[in-house]
Order: structure tokens, then C-alpha cells, then sequence
């Protein structure tokens, strides 16, 4: 154990000795502890109660020879009642030493549960601030039939962070849940040669005695989940789009023309979406390929997206664009517009889908009105139609129905109300809920006071429903849907092949 991980463990000792500062905090009138989970009811312990997180400011020194991560995340939150103690998400790593204001807090672990007590209690309304040291080896989620890993990732030349509905636990202690939306500061040590990329703007690095400093800063909320952490070697590609700083790193072991037809269209599809949905809402822009073979989706990290080298090729191809429009669409539709809670999950992905068949038209890869149709006639025992896009509380939100019938949807939505209103219904739901969290019910409110119509009924037949609604835009007689390819290619964001 390296030295001062000995002096944060004595410490630890002499705290964990002295409860009495903790039960002094424990039985202060009116203040009791938060809940270990912030209400989802998919998810019961994701997140916890009784605080909301402004700022995480966070320091990582990381070997990959060891896969040794050494942590001290600084963060900033405003108690929403008063608390005697509260929970903090992280995943199997090893906690040194913990302050809250500035003094030893008590903490115990209960799973991927840290439980903090402070020495007095927080008083509702009033900002504190949580310090704490750890290390460990992060936590990588493994599927082994498949075989596929989320998480934190142990690659080749490094690692990477990715995964959903949560993967920040595996390298930092967080308030895990998009109902709590926060900024960053990232500063990630590597050994000198490696590179080291996080989310939003980069500020700078800096060499010494063997290891490079990176630090990056998200100025714009965001949900934990949508962190990514990618170190290793890359090819990168710097400039500035419009005001905004775009970074598209590939991984260097991938030829040189490789990503050209995919992230390499970024700018060019962000400025599509933009004439669609309004102004691209965050400080940065850019993507991340890693060619690591258990990383088996796309996944729409605020503000760089991370790819699997294994969803692309090296050749000219325009089907790679579908996957880049999902995920950057996402960047409106999941990460600046969050769901309240999973069960929401179609306000991400059936939005970003939709946004996907949008650009293939725009591309002339096949029109929107073929996609539907692709999919209205599968039959309604398929994936795309069952379970239905929008489940019950409780249940797992993670079904193809949520892209596909999502989608559709949308598209039939569009029908219903015209081009016009169809399109200011979108931007308005991206400026009306920049930043924030919305629900199903919101977006239905919004679209009957748009579009002066009662859409209840509408919803709940295309998104609950067990039967197919009649199809708002049947394709011409004697022609048909597409398929095979496309349908392969339409179906790789987020690891659906």
C-alpha cells in the first residue's frame, strides 16, 4: 500500500474510533438521514435523498499497468432537508479519508452504497461541501456470453468509462441518477504518452517526472452517467466549429482514413440537427473510437460521444452516419432534456432515432417514410412493437420498442399535426427543458398546447397500446419497404445489430 494511502487508513481508524461526533449529528432535532435512493422506480438505490449536487471537482491518477486509480473528488451540494447523514454512490473502491465542511465525517459501506456521516448535522437549504480520498481498481461490468463490458473499461493502451443507466460510481463517488444534473472539473493524470480525455472543454496539460495532467471542464449540467473517462493513444483531430471547441479522438491503432465517414461528419450533422431542433446546447462537441472488443455499444456521453471501432469500417460508407446522428441527437434528447426517471427511457431514444432517420433522408441514404414503414410492418409480437415503448413503473426500460416504436411515434405524430407544428413542438421541448429533467406526461402537455389538439388518446395508442394503431403513412402501392442492410444499419446505435 502506497504511503499516504497508510496515513488516510490511520486516519480512518481514529475517526471510525470516535462516534460520538457522528451521533451528535444522529440526534439533532428535525434532522434525519437522506434515502439511499432518489425514487426511481427501476432503480430503487440509483442516486440518494436529500441533497443536490452543483459541482464535482475531480483529480485521477490513473496506471494502466496496474489498473490502479488513485481519486479525490471535491464535491460541491445543497442540502434539500436537513440531514444527519446521506449516501453517496461508488462502486468497490476503496475510501482513504472523507470530510464534510472541512471536518472527519464518519462513513461506512454498504454495497455500492457510502454512507457519510458528518460530524454536525447539514442544515436544509445551506450548501456543504463532501472531500474525499480513494483508490482502488475501478469496476468493470462484464457479460461474459456475450462477450461485453461497461463501466470502467480496461483496454488495450488504457481504459475507458462508459455505460448506461450509470457508470460514474466505477471512478468517482457521485449522486448517481440524471435527476441530479451537475458541472464538472476533471483533472486525469497518465503516464507521459498516453492521452487523456474527459467531457466538455480542454483546458490544458502539462509533463512531469513521466506523467501528463489534462484538464477538462463541463460547464453545462450534466447527468453522471453521460461522464466518460477515455485514456490511452490517439490520433486527434482539434478545431474549433462555430465558437465551440470540436475534439474527435481515434483510437491510433485504427488506420488513419477510418473514422472520415462517420465522427469525421460530426460538424456537418450537428449542423443539421441544429436547423431541426434549435441551437446545439453545450460548450463542445467532438467523439471518441476505441478499438476495444467487449465495447459492444454506442453511448451519447455529453458533449463526445463514444463509438466501437467494431460498428465502423474503412471504406466509404454513408450508412455510418446513422449511429453518429443517434448519438449526437442525444446531445438535445437525453443529455441537455433528461428523463425524470428510466421509465421515460423513449424520450431519449425514440427521439434520437427519430433524429437518425431524419439526416439518412437528409443524406439520401432512404426517406423517414420507408423507415416507418420498415418497422410498422414487423409484426406486433416483434421487438419493435413488444413490450410496448413506454412500460409500466418498475419495469426494465431497456427494450429495442423504446428506439423503434419510439421512433414511430414521433413519426406519427408528425402526420397528425403537419411539418410545422410538428417541428416547434421539438424545439420547443428542447428550450423549454434545456438542462433540465421532463417525463412522458410533460412532453404530451407540451404537444397538445403546440398544436391545439387533445393527444391523449394519440399517446397511449402508439406508445402503450397492444395492438398496431392504423398507419398514418403507408407506402404507394407496389413499392416496397427497404431492408437487410439498412436495417443492420439502423440498427447499430447503442448496440443493437
Amino acid at each position: 500500500m502506497h504511503g499516504r494511502h497508510l496515513l488516510a487508513a490511520a486516519l480512518a481508524l481514529v475517526v471510525a474510533a470516535t462516534p460520538a461526533t457522528a451521533a451528535h449529528a444522529a440526534t439533532q432535532p428535525g434532522f434525519r438521514p437522506g434515502a439511499p435512493g432518489i425514487g426511481d422506480p427501476a432503480y430503487p438505490l440509483d442516486g440518494n435523498g436529500g441533497y443536490d449536487v452543483r459541482h464535482y471537482d475531480l483529480d485521477v491518477r490513473y496506471q494502466p499497468a496496474t489498473d490502479e486509480l488513485d481519486g479525490h473528488a471535491t464535491i460541491t451540494a445543497t442540502a434539500t432537508q436537513s440531514l444527519s447523514r446521506f449516501d453517496l454512490d461508488l462502486t468497490g473502491l476503496t475510501v482513504d479519508a472523507l470530510t464534510v465542511n472541512g471536518r472527519p465525517a464518519v462513513w461506512t459501506r454498504d454495497g455500492d452504497e457510502l454512507v457519510v456521516t458528518p460530524a454536525r448535522g447539514l442544515p436544509a437549504g445551506l450548501p456543504f461541501v463532501v472531500d474525499v480520498r480513494y483508490h482502488g481498481v475501478p469496476y468493470t461490468a462484464r457479460i461474459p456470453e456475450i462477450p461485453l463490458e461497461s463501466q470502467f473499461m480496461h483496454t488495450d493502451d488504457g481504459a475507458l468509462v462508459a455505460g448506461e443507466p450509470k457508470a460514474a460510481a466505477s471512478w468517482f463517488p457521485v449522486n448517481d441518477h440524471p435527476l441530479d444534473k451537475a458541472t464538472y472539473s476533471v483533472r486525469v493524470t497518465v503516464p507521459e504518452g498516453l492521452g487523456a480525455l474527459s467531457n466538455g472543454i480542454l483546458l490544458g496539460s502539462a509533463t512531469n517526472d513521466g506523467w501528463t495532467t489534462f484538464r477538462w471542464a463541463a460547464t453545462s449540467p450534466m447527468a453522471s452517467y453521460l461522464t466518460t473517462l477515455a485514456i490511452g493513444r490517439w490520433r486527434i483531430d482539434q478545431h474549433q466549429h462555430r465558437g465551440r471547441q470540436t475534439i474527435i479522438a481515434v483510437d491510433a491503432s485504427l488506420p488513419p482514413t477510418f473514422a472520415d465517414d462517420s465522427v469525421g461528419r460530426t460538424d456537418e450533422i450537428t449542423d443539421y440537427l441544429e436547423t431541426l431542433f434549435g441551437p446545439y446546447p453545450f460548450e463542445a462537441n467532438g467523439a471518441i473510437v476505441d478499438k476495444h472488443d467487449p465495447l459492444l455499444f454506442a453511448l451519447e456521453t455529453q458533449t463526445r460521444p463514444v463509438y466501437p471501432a467494431s460498428f465502423l469500417v474503412d471504406e466509404p460508407s454513408r450508412y455510418q452516419g446513422n449511429v453518429v446522428a443517434h448519438e449526437l441527437a442525444h446531445q438535445w434528447f437525453g443529455d441537455s432534456v433528461s428523463v425524470r426517471y428510466w421509465r421515460e427511457l423513449w424520450l431519449n431514444e425514440g427521439f434520437a432515432e427519430y433524429a437518425a432517420w431524419l439526416w439518412n433522408e437528409h443524406d439520401r441514404l432512404t426517406t423517414v417514410r420507408e423507415l416507418f414503414n420498415l418497422f410498422y410492418n414487423l409484426p406486433v409480437d416483434s421487438g419493435v412493437w413488444t413490450p410496448p415503448a413506454y412500460g409500466p413503473p418498475g419495469a426494465d426500460p431497456f427494450r429495442f420498442s423504446v428506439y423503434s416504436r419510439g421512433a414511430m411515434t414521433l413519426h406519427a405524430l408528425r402526420m397528425l399535426v403537419g411539418d410545422a407544428t410538428f417541428f416547434r413542438i421539438m424545439r420547443t421541448w428542447a428550450t423549454r427543458y434545456r438542462y433540465g429533467n421532463a417525463d412522458t406526461a410533460d412532453f404530451v402537455a407540451l404537444a397538445e398546447r403546440v398544436s391545439g389538439r387533445s393527444l391523449g388518446a394519440f399517446f397511449a395508442a402508439w406508445l402503450t397500446g397492444a395492438t398496431k394503431p392504423p398507419n398514418p403513412d403507408p407506402l404507394p402501392p407496389g413499392v416496397a419497404a427497404p431492408s437487410g442492410h439498412l436495417l443492420d444499419a439502423v440498427g447499430r446505435a447503442h448496440g443493437r445489430r
